[in-house]
């Protein structure tokens, strides 16, 4: 058995992590008629041995729920839902934070629910296509520009969220500012075009998702407060820009003066993306001076190595996760990983490859 710091304990505000591996989050559709059941309850217990898991992305407005079957959290069924897998996690000794994800524009009004319109920061279609349960594969539409009360609103709804996530006994609440979705759409001079106090300079496209921040630390405190960044990311149609590096230094240092728990940084250039540079890294590194998360790419050696010389806290590990529900158990044992994956089944309903993964077995 080996004894190294990614299995040391870790202290996260004021909870204690039994080890330094995240299960990152990671959208599974399973939430039918977006409320987590049993099923999902089942899936987040079998990977409980993380030190901590973050939730698929759910949203926290009817406005957000852009994907087909994905979980929501603003209603009493949702909480009850969401309450059957804390519960879960807590009795198998694990952590969890849920990701809070407003899709924004990356959306169909086909997955939308009676009533609600796809929304972003100004009106541009992002380029690419979304599927549909009811017709299949769509071009994303073009949503409609935020208003000043939209705008509003949907702080509350973070805010109100992250309430409920608390009565739902979530041990905290990670920001999705990353991935393309509607946070990272205000970050983007590209994906935003707006001409008042969200638009134009860096600081004006940061307000939006600084007073995400802000309501939601004040509502369940900073201790329990965190966000996911993606700088550099292409995902959901966001194209570079010059000004990447100096929009999160800023962002970064934003942060740090408010105090929140963690900063969850993404890196997916081992699925193609393009490289996260370095600099970027060790630049948010710098100016954030709480915990660190880092995600994409890692094995346990360059997990290790990364939590050995202090360029990270705790490692996030994603699609390991999937057909390894006792990931954590295979790496201190020096157990092998399971090969079979079935990219298939990894939005599609029932517990075919999400729940049928089995442990490992000799």
């Amino acid at each position: 058995m080996t004894t190294t710091k990614l299995f040391s304990k870790y202290t996260l505000g004021t909870i204690e992590l039994r080890n330094r591996i995240v299960m990152a989050p990671m959208t599974r559709s399973r939430a039918i008629g977006n409320i987590p059941n049993d099923l999902m309850a089942t899936y987040y217990e079998q990977r409980a041995g993380a030190g901590l898991i973050v939730t698929e992305g759910t949203s926290p407005s009817p406005n957000g729920l852009g994907y087909s079957r994905i979980p929501g959290l603003f209603n009493e069924s949702q909480v009850e839902g969401w309450k059957k897998v804390t519960e879960a996690v807590h009795f198998a000794g694990g952590r969890i934070f849920v990701q809070l994800m407003h899709t924004g524009r990356i959306g169909h009004s086909l997955n939308l629910p009676s009533g609600a319109s796809v929304l972003a920061p100004s009106a541009i279609k992002a380029a690419g296509q979304m599927w549909t349960d009811q017709e299949g594969m769509q071009d994303f539409p073009e949503p409609k520009a935020m208003s000043p009360g939209e705008l509003k609103l949907s702080v509350k709804e973070f805010e109100n969220s992250a309430v409920l996530a608390m009565k739902a006994g979530f041990d905290g609440v990670e920001l999705h500012s990353a991935n393309g979705y509607l946070l990272e759409q205000f970050l983007s001079p590209i994906s935003n075009h707006r001409t008042d106090k969200f638009g134009g300079s860096i600081e004006n496209r940061c307000r939006f998702v600084l007073e995400v921040v802000d309501v939601v630390s004040k509502a369940i405190g900073k201790e329990k407060t965190a966000i996911r960044l993606s700088p550099f990311g292409v995902a959901s149609d966001m194209p570079h820009y010059p000004e990447i590096e100096e929009t999160y230094s800023y962002l970064a240092e934003q942060l740090n003066n408010r105090g929140i728990v963690y900063v969850h940084l993404v890196d997916h250039s081992a699925m193609g993306a393009p490289k996260v540079p370095f600099s970027i890294k060790k630049t948010i590194h710098k100016k954030f001076r709480n915990t660190m998360i880092l995600t994409g790419g890692y094995n346990q050696q360059s997990a290790e190595k990364d939590l050995e010389n202090g360029f990270t806290d705790l490692v996030g590990f994603g699609r390991q996760f999937i057909n390894n529900p006792d990931l954590v158990s295979r790496f201190k044992n020096s157990w092998s990983l399971s090969t079979v994956l079935d990219s298939n089944t990894f939005y599609s309903v029932g517990e075919k490859g999400y729940t049928d993964y089995p442990a490992y077995s000799n």
